[in-house]
C-alpha cells in the first residue's frame, strides 16, 4: 500500500534544479518509508534505476566502492551486471538506500556525481552519527532533505479526506470555525492519528484490518523493538544513557513539568553527561528535542538553554505503545477513553507530544519557555513551544499552550504576551473545542497545528 507524501515534490524539484550536481541524501528515523518513497520516485521519474539496499549487499558489492573508484566504467557496469539493469545516460538514477551501513560508497559520492552520467539518491538512518563517518570525507556533493512520518495531512490524504484538509486551512486564514458536524469529523480523524501515528506500516495494519487498533500497535510494538536494538549497537560509553532516556519518555512526559530533570535520571547526574544521549536520539529521529529559550528574541536559538530539555517520541503513535503495555491497553480501555476525549494526565502527555510532532514535520525547531517567580516560589509563566517567523528583520514569535482538557485559564500566556508584546506576532492556545478568540488569543482546534 503506497501512500502520498509531501517530499515527493521536494524531491522533483531536487531533480529539476540540481541537474546531477548534487545527490539527494534523504534521512529520517527508521520505518517512516524512506525507501518506499524514494524507489516510486525513482520508478515514476527516471528510466531505469539500480537500488543497493547495503542491508542486504553483499562485501562483493561494498567493494566495488573502493577498488573501481578510479575506473567508474567498470563500477557502473558491475553494478549493471549484478542487478540486471541496464544504465542510460542522465536517465538513469543509482539509489544507496542505508548507506550509513558502507561509508566508503558515501565517501564515493564525491566522484560518482562529479562524473556527472547518473543521478544519485541516498537514504540512511542515523545518518551523521559519528562512528560511521568517522573514517571517511564527509562529500559536500549532497543536499539533505529531512523525513518524517506521515504528519496530519498525509494521514487524512490515506483516508480519502483531502476535501476536509482543505475546508481546515480555509476556516484557519479566514478565522472561522468549522461547521459543527465536520469538527467533530476532524477531531474523530486526529484521535485516530494520535492513536495509530504516522509509521507506514502501523497505518496499513490499521486500514488493512478495519480500523482495528490491536493490529496497529503489534506494528509499533515491532518497530519500538527494532529502535531498542538500534540503542544496543551504539557505543557502550552512553548506550546505557541513551537507553534510560528512551524507556523513560513516557514518564517525562507525564510529569507537570515535563523537562528532563537530569538527577532523577542517575543520581547526581547532570546535562553535560547526557550530551551524547541527546545528540544520538534526536539525530536518529527517534525522539524530537525541545529546548528552553531563556530570552525570547531575535533568534531563538541563540538564548536557549543545554541544562533544561524536553525530550518527546518523534511519532505519537509509538508513544502510546511506549507508555502502555499490551495489556493496559485493552483493560484500561486506553483506545475508548482517548476517544472519548477521558483519558485525564496521559492524555494531556499524547496532546503535548503530537503538537511537537506536527510542528517540527512543519519544520520548526522547538523551544519552550518558563519564568521562576522568586516571589511565589513557583514558575508562574510556562508556555509549551515557541515558533518564530524566521525573519532577521521583521522578527515575530508565536507562543502556544498546548490544553487537552476544555477547562483552563490563559494567565500564563497573558503573562508571557505583555512580558514579550513587542516581539509578539499571534498567540495560540490548542485545545479541543473548535476555533474561537479570546483576550485576544487565537485558539484552534489540533487539527490547524498543521496550519502553522
Amino acid at each position: 500500500m503506497l501512500f502520498k507524501r509531501k517530499i515527493y515534490s521536494k524531491f522533483l524539484a531536487w531533480k529539476q534544479e540540481s541537474c546531477g550536481r548534487k545527490a539527494l541524501l534523504v534521512e529520517g528515523a527508521r520505518r517512516i518509508g524512506k525507501s518506499t518513497v524514494v524507489e516510486e520516485f525513482a520508478k515514476n521519474e527516471y528510466k531505469s534505476y539500480i537500488l543497493v539496499d547495503f542491508a542486504k549487499a553483499s562485501e562483493d558489492v561494498k567493494s566495488l566502492f573502493q577498488l573501481h573508484l578510479e575506473d567508474l566504467d567498470t563500477l557502473y557496469m558491475l553494478l549493471s551486471v549484478h542487478y540486471g539493469v541496464q544504465l542510460h545516460e542522465r536517465e538513469s538514477v543509482i539509489i544507496f538506500d542505508e548507506v550509513q551501513l558502507c561509508p566508503k560508497a558515501r565517501e564515493a559520492i564525491k566522484y560518482l556525481v562529479a562524473d556527472g552520467r547518473y543521478d544519485f539518491m541516498e537514504t540512511g538512518s542515523l545518518i551523521s552519527i559519528k562512528e560511521n563517518v568517522k573514517d571517511i570525507v564527509i562529500p559536500s556533493e549532497e543536499r539533505h532533505i529531512k523525513m518524517y512520518p506521515l504528519d496530519f495531512e498525509e494521514f487524512c490524504w490515506a483516508f480519502n479526506e483531502a476535501p476536509l484538509i482543505a475546508y481546515i486551512r480555509s476556516c484557519f486564514e479566514k478565522r472561522e470555525p468549522l461547521e459543527r458536524s465536520l469538527h467533530n469529523k476532524a477531531m474523530l480523524l486526529f484521535k485516530q492519528y494520535m492513536l495509530v501515528g504516522g509509521m507506514p506500516m502501523s497505518i496499513v495494519a490499521f486500514l488493512e484490518s478495519h480500523k482495528d487498533f490491536g493490529k496497529a500497535d503489534a506494528e509499533k510494538r515491532d518497530i519500538l523493538e527494532l529502535y531498542r536494538n538500534d540503542i544496543m549497537k551504539i557505543k557502550a560509553q552512553y548506550r546505557s544513557k541513551v537507553l534510560a532516556i528512551y524507556d523513560q519518555i513516557p514518564g517525562l512526559l507525564s510529569r507537570h513539568e515535563k523537562r528532563v530533570v537530569f538527577d532523577r535520571i542517575t543520581k547526581d547526574s547532570s546535562a553535560e553527561q547526557y550530551e551524547e544521549t541527546f545528540f544520538w536520539l534526536s539525530d536518529s529521529m527517534v525522539a524530537n528535542e525541545c529546548r528552553r529559550a531563556n530570552d525570547p528574541n531575535v533568534g531563538l536559538s541563540l538564548t536557549e538553554s543545554d541544562t533544561y530539555i524536553k525530550c518527546y517520541m518523534g511519532d505519537t503513535g509509538l508513544l502510546v505503545s511506549h507508555a502502555f503495555d499490551e495489556n493496559e491497553l485493552l483493560e484500561d480501555e486506553v483506545y475508548k477513553q482517548i476517544l472519548a476525549g477521558r483519558l485525564g494526565l496521559n492524555e494531556g502527555m499524547l496532546y503535548e507530544n503530537i503538537i511537537a510532532q506536527m510542528l517540527t514535520a512543519n519544520g520548526h525547531r522547538l523551544f519552550f519557555y518558563t519564568h521562576y517567580s522568586e516571589e511565589k516560589r513557583r514558575n508562574d509563566i510556562e508556555i509549551d513551544f515557541i515558533i518564530s517567523n524566521n525573519s532577521k528583520t521583521k522578527y515575530k514569535m508565536f507562543p502556544i499552550e498546548v490544553k487537552s482538557g476544555t477547562n483552563y485559564t490563559t494567565a500564563s500566556l497573558l503573562k508571557f504576551k505583555e512580558k514579550y508584546k513587542n516581539r509578539i506576532g499571534c498567540c495560540y492556545i490548542i485545545h479541543p473545542r473548535n476555533l474561537s478568540v479570546k483576550d485576544d488569543i487565537l485558539c484552534i482546534p489540533p487539527y490547524m497545528t498543521l496550519c502553522l
